[in-house]
């Protein structure tokens, strides 16, 4: 496992890690953004954080169609932090309405009630699915 830190804007590092495109994918992005969390003190965001990472990288396992994927956690300000998941596939994500006796499509509708905002950015080989906590 390679974790990569580079400089931002802001003078405060991001962290970033490639890896395969398999449910076990999951368990590590957690671990990537409560380590970004810890070294920044925001432990406030852990478990949003955590969860927040679990949908996003389960939705790329899901229906992206490459593997890798790389999930980024960066810090835009200094009460926020923006998680991320880049893959290879152009589709966008769609926000579903499950019901109550679907065992899945709850995801993005859970991402987009935890986060402040969330949205994607279309990338000319792929995209990048994010959403932003901010600590309150």
């Amino acid at each position: 496992m390679t974790v990569t830190a580079t400089a931002r804007p802001t003078g405060i590092p991001g962290y970033s890690e490639t890896l395969p495109r398999t449910p076990e994918s999951v368990a590590t992005a957690r671990r990537l953004v409560r380590t970004a969390l810890a070294t920044w003190r925001l432990e406030q965001l852990a478990d949003e954080g955590a969860l927040v990472a679990s949908e996003l990288v389960t939705n790329a396992v899901q229906h992206a169609r490459s593997a890798p994927i790389r999930v980024v956690v960066t810090r835009p300000a200094p009460a926020s932090v923006r998680i991320a998941v880049v893959d290879k596939s152009r589709v966008q994500p769609v926000r579903c309405d499950a019901d109550e006796d679907d065992e899945g499509g709850r995801g993005l509708a859970l991402v987009e009630l935890l986060a402040d905002k969330w949205g994607t950015d279309p990338l000319p080989w792929g995209k990048r699915v994010w959403a932003e906590l901010v600590v309150s």
